[in-house]
């Protein structure tokens, strides 16, 4: 079988929709040679992402960068599937209009919220579903807050054309429960993103209890909401530390509001850490924070979070409460003074972040298998291509 396997991003940019996308792509064309069905898999992945093609060629799949429209044309044509990672207009559109079999899997709200996140901008809150709920109104003003009304109102637009496409694809694939009921799409399958296999990240001694974020450092992922849990604990007497790992805009604001809330001496910011350095970065952590306002749709640093042994804290977003289920501790999303509260039960009791976290990892390793992801896609593939 010929997949075309589409995700606007894809290595070397970093993210969870480029992890989860290389793992399957790399996933189906190993099923393909040591599955037990004769039938294999001859993966192409399309990516908009430019990269470097001396890597591409140590890939055991084709991958194609930044095609023009009439090359995407030809190899969807040449595809007998196209799975598409994420609603994407121009190749769910070529797919109707060219009578292909589409599969899209979902890695964000982009078919029930114009900005793809769940996220309202005016309130800095967990968006109740607005535009699913016709209140189109409050997503103009949502959006009009961060990009303006004219792409505001652009994104108001698109929404209903991406979900009527969406909707005629064969399958509609979500990462949990949670978002299948969010997003309400016909045809729909939950399949639980894969964890590649690892040991427990060997813990070190830590000169005193430590916390970790993992992430973006975004909006949408709550680390100020953290920092503000963090003062709250200092100024009760507590002793920590806190490691933030990651990049992105907001770095230099929390930069400055350690500083204002007078964190320096227990708050390292790490900036980016590359992947075959996180185990030594987290080898000091008991637990990990996920002080998530909105945006996630499963929780990918959670369970890799879970594999390595971690207690996971995590705000009540119903992806992360899926995901962490009863090996972890929750609070309800923006609530500092909840987020201090579980933290400080850490603090008190030495023996609570060993304990869930060990029960953490029995739960990814018994639910999250990357063999158990690869072989849904595979299943679903053949299924979809049944008369």
């Amino acid at each position: 079988m010929k997949v075309l396997v589409y995700s606007e991003y894809f290595l070397p940019s970093s993210g969870g929709v480029e992890t989860v996308v290389l793992e399957l792509a790399r996933g189906l064309a190993d099923w393909s040679r040591d599955g037990p069905d004769a039938e294999f898999f001859d993966v192409t992945v399309v990516t908009q992402t430019p990269g470097d093609s001396r890597e591409d060629a140590q890939l055991p799949f084709r991958v194609v960068r930044v095609p023009g429209f009439w090359k995407l044309v030809r190899l969807m044509c040449g595809a007998d599937l196209m799975h598409v990672a994420g609603p994407a207009l121009a190749p769910l559109a070529l797919g109707f209009l060219l009578r292909k079999l589409v599969v899209v899997e979902h890695h964000g709200f982009h078919v029930a919220c114009p900005n793809g996140q769940m996220f309202y901008e005016p309130d800095q809150t967990l968006c109740p579903g607005h535009f699913m709920a016709w209140r189109y109104a409050k997503c103009v003003q949502c959006n009009a807050k961060v990009s303006g009304l004219r792409k505001s109102l652009k994104l108001l637009l698109l929404t209903p054309i991406r979900r009527w496409l969406a909707n005629r694809a064969r399958v509609n694939i979500t990462p949990t429960d949670w978002l299948a009921g969010i997003l309400k799409l016909r045809r729909m399958r939950t399949v639980l993103h894969g964890i590649p296999p690892g040991p427990a990240a060997i813990s070190s001694a830590a000169p005193a209890p430590t916390f970790a974020y993992v992430g973006r450092l975004v909006t949408t992922k709550g680390v100020s909401l953290l920092l503000r849990a963090a003062e709250l604990l200092r100024k009760e007497g507590f002793e920590f530390c806190l490691k933030i790992i990651g990049d992105g805009p907001e770095r230099e604001a929390l930069k400055s509001q350690v500083a204002a809330l007078a964190l320096e001496g227990c708050v390292e910011l790490l900036g980016h850490v590359p992947n075959d350095r996180r185990d030594e970065a987290l080898s000091g952590v008991g637990t990990v924070v996920m002080p998530s306002l909105a945006g996630e749709v499963f929780g990918l640093v959670a369970a890799e979070s879970m594999l390595r042994g971690k207690l996971l804290i995590v705000s009540d977003i119903g992806a992360l409460r899926e995901v962490v289920s009863d090996t972890g501790l929750v609070f309800p999303a923006g609530d500092a003074a909840a987020l201090a509260s579980c933290m400080r039960r850490v603090l008190e009791d030495p023996s609570l972040a060993p304990s869930l976290g060990s029960t953490a990892r029995d739960r990814v390793i018994r639910l999250f298998s990357l063999d158990g992801m690869i072989e849904s896609h595979a299943s679903i593939f053949q299924e979809a291509l049944l008369p």
